[in-house]
């Protein structure tokens, strides 16, 4: 039978009852306020000294709610769930807790070099990147070996890899399981289990696979099992309930659904007016690293047309990038060398991209929750954010669910004149890349990557929405 214990951990921020400032783990993201942290530092915990030598050259002093939250627990070898949102330290909560277990009980009599000590499991390729980026870092010292898994590239690497031997795996489902069914390696050896952004599993559709892969662990009594979650519905409850040992849940409550520094606003557009309202908005307020959220890919592309025709760097992130065209945007978003990310809702969970300072819902998200995982973009680490959101007629509707579902109304800008720019017309947008360097110069030159120079010319501008 398994039990909950449900743990309500509040969050209100009071600079009198907070520690010093710590560092996040990205050397490019800006510091954490002190309103952001607890009063509770890391040393308090009884952690391998191993693990603090990681956590302190990280900078890494003291915790989050979340981690403060759930390590007494995790190290003490309960199965917890936990509920925070995303930017937290929920990586650093569940890294701190693996390493310590795993260093403690050592590894599994007669284990295969091919039988990893420990399994997370994340739903898309960039959360399970930047997981495996934030372990490295925190587990520096340990002399444990981690491995990262993810479709889309680097098969035969990825595989060698697995074969060889690892002690931690970190990946997506879908690629793990590839691997399993041929026997590359198996899980009979996992002492711990994680999975984050669990809510996420379930609407990307991989909870088959992820029950799949847990029946063929050791039985939860004999593993520490943590799952983390930015909603802990019935759905994810449920999960847990069949396979983890007595997890106890630990949520960290907050008064708002959204972050406490966003500054929100809508405008009420006509459908002509989106595209001069956003060029006109990120002419004025200058944001020095911003993405805009669109519906779909064509409304993507077309917006990138119009900012690339009217002098603002841009690039696109949707879900038929490959992969290491993804990585290379994301990149290149983080060394400042365009400003505007443009995304589908692939973005909107699982990034964390540091110092973006706003973000332009261009279309208003059909599901309400989908809001409050693209503001949460900016805002991060305790730092404040601006999220502008355009109310057009097409999606007017889905805004009243958003007010409902994060309990407060967002204020409305109205628009005037001055806001309204006259942009130049678009340019063609860029053909769907592939893997790979293209031949010639330019954007590119004559593979999809780029288009060569007839995505540099001008055509008629489609109809602006």
């Amino acid at each position: 039978m398994c039990l909950f214990v449900v743990l309500l951990v509040p969050f209100e921020p009071n600079p009198g009852r907070f520690s010093s400032l710590a560092a996040p783990l990205d050397d490019t993201q800006e510091p954490m306020t002190d309103t952001h942290l607890t009063d509770i530092p890391f040393s308090h915990f009884d952690i391998p000294p191993q693990v603090l030598a990681g956590l302190e050259e990280a900078g890494f002093t003291h915790c989050t709610p979340i981690q403060a939250a759930t390590l007494p627990l995790s190290l003490a070898g309960h199965d917890i769930a936990g509920q925070a949102q995303t930017g937290t330290g929920k990586t650093a909560a569940f890294c701190v807790a693996l390493f310590s277990y795993l260093l403690r009980h050592g590894e599994p009599h007669n284990r295969r070099p091919n039988q990893p000590r420990a399994v997370v499991l994340a739903p898309t390729r960039e959360l399970a990147i930047q997981i495996h980026n934030d372990a490295t870092r925190l587990g520096k010292h340990t002399g444990l070996s981690l491995g990262l898994v993810y479709g889309g590239t680097g098969y035969d690497q990825q595989r060698s890899m697995l074969a060889e031997g690892i002690d931690i795996l970190i990946g997506t489902p879908g690629r793990i399981i590839d691997y399993f069914k041929q026997h590359v390696f198996d899980l009979k050896a996992v002492q711990v289990m994680v999975l984050d952004e669990a809510d996420r599993m379930f609407d990307l559709g991989f909870i088959k696979d992820i029950r799949f892969l847990l029946r063929r662990m050791p039985k939860p009594e004999h593993r520490l099992g943590m799952l983390f979650s930015a909603t802990l519905s019935y759905r994810v409850s449920e999960l847990a309930y069949e396979h983890m040992n007595n997890p106890q849940l630990i949520e960290v409550a907050r008064e708002k659904m959204t972050a406490d520094r966003v500054d929100q606003q809508v405008y009420f557009p006509g459908s002509d007016e989106k595209i001069p309202l956003l060029i006109g908005l990120i002419r004025r307020l200058e944001p020095p690293r911003s993405m805009v959220f669109v519906n779909t890919k064509r409304v993507a592309d077309q917006v990138w047309g119009y900012l690339e025709g009217n002098g603002i760097k841009a690039a696109v992130l949707s879900g038929d990038v490959p992969q290491k065209k993804r990585q290379s945007i994301l990149g290149e978003f983080e060394a400042g060398q365009f400003s505007v990310l443009i995304a589908t809702d692939v973005a909107a969970r699982g990034l964390h991209i540091p110092a973006v300072t706003h973000v332009f819902n261009f279309d208003l998200p059909q599901d309400a929750e989908d809001y409050v995982h693209r503001i949460g973009r900016t805002a991060r680490a305790g730092a404040s954010g601006t999220a502008i959101s355009f109310a057009c007629e097409e999606y007017a509707f889905s805004l009243a669910d958003i007010e409902t579902y994060i309990n407060q109304k967002i204020p409305v800008s109205s628009i005037g004149s001055e806001l309204l720019a006259k942009p130049e017309p678009a340019v063609r947008a860029p053909r769907p890349p592939r893997l790979g360097h293209g031949r010639g110069g330019g954007k590119g030159g004559g593979s999809k990557e780029g288009g060569g120079g007839r995505d540099s010319r001008r055509r008629r501008p489609p109809t602006a929405r």
